[in-house]
């Protein structure tokens, strides 16, 4: 990911920056040669304009609110929820390959 500048633009303090992490099991038989993995935790972290400076994820912020999740029973739906609360924002991520992968497959098994 490519790091932020030292000065947001104008619009990025309308931004709330996600960061997540799966981690999964593979006790699951996918075929014969392969198993399939499950998330069973996916922690996240976020910050906007106000907090972004704060290192200390555990400081909450009096405008984005809680800085960081944990999600162990429903990690998918969980951190589907938590990210499809209605902001004044948008959400800026940069999901791909791996970590991007359970949200559709969240979709098929609901």
């Amino acid at each position: 990911m490519r790091p932020l500048n030292d000065v947001l633009p104008a619009i990025a303090y309308n931004v709330l920056y996600v960061f997540y992490d799966f981690e999964t099991t593979q006790n699951k038989r996918y075929s014969d040669t392969a198993k399939e993995h499950v998330s069973n935790l996916v922690c996240v972290q976020q910050f906007c304009a106000r907090c972004e400076e704060i290192e200390d994820c555990s400081i909450d912020c009096e405008r984005c609110g809680r800085r960081r999740h944990s999600f162990w029973n429903d990690p998918v739906g969980d951190l589907l929820t938590c990210l499809c609360k209605p902001r004044r924002w948008a959400i800026a991520h940069n999901a791909k390959a791996f970590d991007l992968d359970f949200i559709p497959k969240q979709g098929n098994h609901a």
